[in-house]
């Protein structure tokens, strides 16, 4: 991506109030606070109020941002909200976002790679406007996950939370954020992971199409703990660089053991890798973008510094990108 024009100018996030701790978890279903620790790493996760949705958490990041970084939204051209959860199967998320906040003349389209969907709308947003289509173009992660979560699964109901946070991404031909990138599917293994809509079958077989989050946790983790060191490898080789010269690794906040394992497959330092998932649980699409504004209200990332951003999960779908840090 030598020839990229994007250059990822500002951020923001924004979590509900509402926490779900690990001793609430206790009385909902038979599990217990140091189980869940030591199996996932997450203390607590957000839950969205009855009457608060995906658009909602995606347009409150949005103000987070333009208040943090005082930039105009009035010519942004392009609004992607990269999600597994919105509102309505139509209008779309970034419509209605587009239409809160009241910008003329902006495209809007909703995104959907599940864990992967920041990765991707990031890959998309860079190309729109590498290719001269855009000049400016929100880039939002956000999940209302507790709205499909099962809490009668106690597997699946310890991971999941509800959060979002936006990037805005601007043509700059001097000084572009992205160096190189990874993508990746193996669509044959999607039924390890999905949410049922107007299907009720999924690869041949009955799919439990109540439309919450089912999981096979064994093999999501083989396939991750597998495959995406070396897509992390791929990433670092396509930029030019070594994967240790890498400043912060920035990866899908599914679970910290995965991501250990991760790490240790890699070779790569968890001491430099960011994640969201201890405070926020797995968030989906939200949790890189979470993770970056966590480590830039705590002064960790430094202009020039090289982020290498991971995402993997449903689809079964995997995207790295390789940016240089420089708001």
């Amino acid at each position: 991506m030598k020839n990229s024009k994007a250059r990822i100018t500002a951020i923001g996030s924004y979590v509900p109030e509402k926490k779900i701790t690990n001793e609430d978890l206790e009385r909902m279903v038979d599990t217990n606070n140091e189980w869940i620790i030591q199996r996932t790493g997450i203390k607590e996760r957000r839950m969205a109020k009855e009457n608060e949705f995906t658009s909602d958490l995606a347009y409150m990041a949005v103000l987070d941002l333009q208040k943090r970084y005082v930039k105009s939204l009035e010519d942004i051209d392009m609004i992607i909200v990269c999600t597994m959860t919105a509102d309505y199967k139509t209008p779309s998320v970034a419509a209605v976002v587009q239409g809160k906040l009241g910008i003329k003349r902006a495209g809007s389209i909703d995104l959907n790679a599940a864990c992967a969907g920041f990765t991707y709308g990031l890959h998309v947003a860079n190309g729109l406007i590498t290719a001269g289509l855009n000049k400016k173009i929100l880039v939002i992660g956000a999940e209302a996950l507790t709205k499909i979560t099962d809490y009668q699964d106690r597997t699946s109901c310890i991971l999941f939370g509800d959060g979002a946070s936006a990037v805005l991404v601007e043509y700059d031909e001097q000084n572009p954020s992205f160096l190189s990138f990874f993508l990746d599917s193996k669509g044959e293994a999607g039924k390890n992971l999905y949410a049922t809509s107007i299907s009720e079958q999924i690869a041949g077989i009955d799919a439990k199409a109540d439309g919450t989050i089912v999981q096979n946790g064994r093999e999501v983790y083989k396939w991750a703990v597998s495959t995406v060191p070396k897509g992390m490898k791929a990433v670092a080789d396509n930029g030019g660089i070594d994967l240790l010269e890498v400043d912060w690794f920035i990866p899908h906040s599914a679970n910290l053991r995965m991501i250990e394992s991760i790490c240790e497959k890699s070779g790569y330092p968890i001491d430099k890798t960011l994640v969201s998932l201890i405070d926020y649980g797995n968030t989906s699409s939200a949790t890189i973008p979470l993770a970056m504004d966590l480590a830039v209200k705590a002064g960790k990332l430094k202009n020039k510094d090289k982020l290498l951003l991971f995402g993997f999960g449903g689809g079964l779908t995997q995207a790295g990108l390789l940016i240089e840090w420089n708001i």
